[in-house]
Parts: C-alpha cells; sequence; structure tokens
C-alpha cells in the first residue's frame, strides 16, 4: 500500500504530519496555513459536534449565527480583547477587484472601492455578539440568555500544523449572559465540566481541569477554566476553555438590563469554546506506528466486515452471512460497514481499515461458514480471537465497551506516571528533558516568575488545578512563597 508511517520514537512530529494526511482525515490547500478536512476527518468531527450540541442543549442553550464580519470599530470596543487579538486579524479593506489594465487578465483591487470602514474577519465573536446582546437584553426577564454557534474562525497563524494550529478552524463558541456574578461563574465552571465530561467519556482523553495564570487568560477575560490534556511525546494540550468575562464586554458595548428592583446594571458574561484541535488530541493520545486508534463512541465505522474468497459464489455465501451480522449489528445502534469491493484485496483492506482506526474488524471465509464462526481482530491491541457466529452481536457490543474503557485507562495511566512533583529549579529543568509531562511545582504566583521559567525553559504554567492540593511552599524559581503547586508543561 506505501502506506508505512515514520515511527513515533524516531520523529512524532512527522509521524503525527503523516498519519493525519494518510489517514484521509485532512490534507494542506492551497491557502498557506489553511487545511482541507476530508470526509473522514469531517465524519468524526460531525461526530464530535453532534455529542457537544446534545449536551448544550441539555444545559438550556440555543444555536445561532452571527456575522463573519466584524467591524473595526466593534472589534476595538474592548481593549484587552482587541489587543490579545491584535496581531492575528485578517483584515478586509476593499470590496471589489478589477481588470489590471498593465497585466491583461490579470485582476487587482479597485483603488476606488476602499471600505469607509475596515472589517476584521472574526478570531472570535465576542465584539460582534455583544453588540447584537445590547438589543435582545432589557430586563432581567430576557435573563440568562444562552446562545452558543457552530462557525469558523481565522487567526493568523505564522507556524501551521493540520488541525493543531491552522489559519482558519472550525469551532463552537458559546456566549451567555447573567443576572449576577455568582450566576455566570456557575455558568463558565458548569461548561467546564461539561468539556471535562466529553473529553473523558467520548474521546477517551483525560483530563485536568484548572484554572489559567494571568498571562495565559484568554483576552479580556477575570478567569479562564481550562481542560488540559498530555499527549504521547509529554507535551500538554489545551483541550477546551470556558471563560469568566466578568462585566467587561457588557460595560464595553453599555449591554445593561433593569434589575427586579427596578435599576439599571451591567449583565455579567461568560464565553467558552472547543475547536478542530480536538481532532490532534485524539490522534495524539491513542494512535500507534500502525496508524490511528479511534475510540469507539468516535468512529464513524465502529465495525468493519470482510469478506474473503476466492470466486464470486464463495462471496456470494459469506454476504449472506455477513448480511446477517450487519443487520444483527445495526439494530443494536452499531455503525458497521460491509466492504464487499471486488477491486481490493482483503490484504490491502485490512492494513487501510488498521490506518483509519476502525475499532473492530470482523473477517468471514470459507472456513469460518463451514465452523460457524468469525475472525474478530482488535484494533488497539491489535488482538486477534475466533468467535462464534451465533450472538457475535453481543460479544461485538461488550468488546466495544471495553476498548472505550481501556484506551481511556491506558490514556490516564500514562498521563498520571507523567505528573512528576519537584521542589527545585534544577528537578525541573532535569525532568523536563528527561521525562517530559506535567511538572508539579510550587509558584510564587507572579507574571515576572512565569515569564523567566518560560524564558530558560520553554515551559509554560498549563493550569492551576481545581482539585489540586492548597498545601502551600516555596516558589521553585523565587523561593518566594507559594500557596500550592501548578502544572507547567511544554505545549502545543
Amino acid at each position: 500500500m506505501g502506506k508505512s508511517l515514520t515511527s513515533r520514537q524516531e520523529d512524532y512530529s512527522k509521524w503525527y504530519n503523516e498519519l493525519v494526511v494518510k489517514a484521509d482525515l485532512a490534507e494542506n490547500s492551497a491557502v498557506r496555513g489553511c487545511m482541507t478536512i476530508k470526509p473522514y476527518g469531517f465524519a468524526i468531527w460531525e461526530k464530535m459536534q453532534a455529542e457537544l450540541d446534545k449536551k448544550f442543549k441539555e444545559t438550556g442553550h440555543e444555536n445561532a449565527y452571527f456575522p463573519l464580519f466584524v467591524p473595526k470599530s466593534l472589534f476595538e470596543a474592548e481593549e484587552k480583547n482587541a489587543e490579545g487579538f491584535a496581531k492575528e486579524c485578517a483584515v478586509v479593506t476593499h470590496y471589489r477587484l478589477q481588470n489590471d489594465p498593465d497585466k491583461p487578465g490579470k485582476l487587482r483591487v479597485d483603488p476606488e472601492a476602499k471600505l469607509d470602514e475596515e472589517l476584521v474577519v472574526r478570531p472570535t465573536s465576542e465584539a460582534v455578539i455583544w453588540n447584537t446582546f445590547k438589543g435582545w437584553i432589557q430586563s432581567y426577564r430576557d435573563l440568562p440568555l444562552k446562545v452558543n454557534q457552530w462557525a469558523n474562525v481565522v487567526r493568523w497563524e505564522m507556524r501551521t500544523r493540520l488541525f493543531l494550529r491552522t489559519t482558519e478552524f472550525l469551532w463552537q463558541e458559546g456566549h451567555t449572559a447573567h443576572t449576577s456574578k455568582k450566576e455566570a461563574i456557575e455558568e463558565a465552571e458548569l461548561i467546564n465540566s461539561l468539556y471535562a465530561d466529553f473529553a473523558e467519556n467520548y474521546l477517551a482523553i483525560p483530563v485536568i481541569q484548572g484554572l489559567k495564570s494571568e498571562s495565559e487568560r484568554f483576552a479580556g477575560a477575570i478567569e479562564t477554566y481550562c481542560i488540559e490534556a498530555l499527549m504521547q511525546d509529554g507535551k500538554a494540550l489545551q483541550a477546551g476553555t470556558s471563560h469568566f468575562l466578568g462585566e467587561n464586554f457588557a460595560k464595553a458595548f453599555d449591554v445593561k438590563f433593569t434589575s427586579d428592583q427596578g435599576k439599571q446594571e451591567y449583565v455579567w458574561a461568560t464565553s467558552w469554546g472547543v475547536s478542530t484541535r480536538l481532532m490532534g488530541a485524539l490522534v495524539m493520545t491513542h494512535s500507534d506506528d500502525n496508524g490511528l486508534i479511534l475510540p469507539p463512541n468516535l468512529a464513524p465505522i465502529q465495525v468493519v466486515i470482510v469478506p474473503i474468497f476466492k470466486n464470486e459464489e464463495q462471496l456470494d455465501q459469506i454476504s449472506e452471512k455477513a448480511n446477517q451480522i450487519k443487520k444483527a449489528l445495526s439494530a443494536k445502534g452499531i455503525r458497521v460497514k460491509f466492504d464487499n469491493r471486488t477491486t481490493h484485496k482483503p490484504g490491502w483492506k485490512f492494513a487501510e481499515y488498521e490506518l483509519k482506526g476502525i475499532p473492530l474488524r470482523v473477517a468471514i471465509g470459507p472456513k469460518d461458514l463451514e465452523k460457524g464462526t468469525v475472525e474478530l481482530a482488535r484494533r488497539d491491541t491489535l488482538s486477534k480471537s475466533f468467535e462464534n457466529q451465533d450472538g457475535i452481536e453481543d460479544t461485538i457490543e461488550d468488546l466495544l465497551d471495553e476498548i472505550q474503557t481501556s484506551l481511556f485507562n491506558k490514556a490516564k495511566k500514562f498521563r498520571d506516571t507523567h505528573i512528576t512533583e519537584v521542589d527545585t529549579f534544577d528537578e525541573f529543568k532535569d525532568i523536563l528533558n528527561s521525562k517530559g509531562g506535567f511538572i508539579s511545582a510550587h509558584w510564587d504566583g507572579t507574571v515576572e516568575t512565569e515569564e523567566k521559567i518560560k524564558e530558560l525553559t520553554k515551559a509554560t504554567i498549563r493550569c492551576i488545578p481545581l482539585d489540586g492540593s492548597k498545601k502551600g511552599g516555596t516558589c521553585v524559581f523565587s523561593g518566594k512563597d507559594s500557596k500550592q503547586r501548578v502544572l507547567f508543561a511544554k505545549a502545543y
């Protein structure tokens, strides 16, 4: 097949890039820094989308859609947010092209078609949404307002990598408005927990819930909650964030409501999002040198049935049994494909489905028809077994649950054995270079110390764990007092 991958041990980054392309998830496009998500990759994203969308609606959120373009004056209204994203903004200045008189057959920007006000292509939608909310909110009766949108955003990245960091990417962004600080904080915490539940139970990715340090916070937020995951190469990946915005955006856009006491008050806000970056997290948490490994809950195809035959007569006999099994699996809600193509040999199909991470493969040949068995192959362990055709749907249903749990437990064991407590800066540097992973260390709470550590080691504070020990100590770098240990790591 010509699809063998660079090993993870040899070059993790190259392995990742090759796998994303060879497994038909995505590819680079004609636009520098942008990607084309292929049907198989998009099918996985759709599964993520469907599950999250269900969770958002269950917690009282409604979907809407807001414009891609943000007038520059609106974008500037909340200063910290504008400053935080300014360097990544793509800006529309003209609205028309014309024939170039000096170069026949070529086009140029029409100098007469300059916009009266420049438009920012959204890097995030707080500005345009809060300007809209002003017209939707008058009274406490209009609150809470809980809106989500599924959209694309543009952040002009210099160094890009498929799914992990691209100039344009897909995401969901939730935006909510509340009558009180308490309610807004509860919303931000609820969504962060929802993200953690989704990552762990659906993607089989263990995460740590925490708060971002001041310098890692979302621009314009008072607090940023996050879920942090650990990849196989010992680097951390921010898998989702939920922001308590306080009254910052309400004040910037003058969004007030009349309270039940008849007073005019500013609303309290949150925003939160996860993106197609989760596809990268999925690849790097579970996959191996043979290709993708998909958790069954997420796999567009959970089971593939491959017939092994020498002639059309054998294929017809096997197909009859295969279709019975497919029907029984489908009746249980299991996503199954019967690959009866005659254009590819069974060995080619085996390698293809292994590369694409299909959780279970069922092979049926003439001998299996005689014996009443099938060969079952697990993608996660690469183990094979012969099973009775009778009741195979129950066997497969149990195995899919087992694979889902096993993948989570394996990733959690790796994560837990890669959280290392250190008490000195020499230890810190040694662990970072020799072992990687999360480093649990005391920090004095200052931006200066955090910046200095980042400058010397490239490690950043990934999160201040919400359920971590609140025991005080001495900062690993400055020797000053520290309230609790935080988690440092090199990150994507």
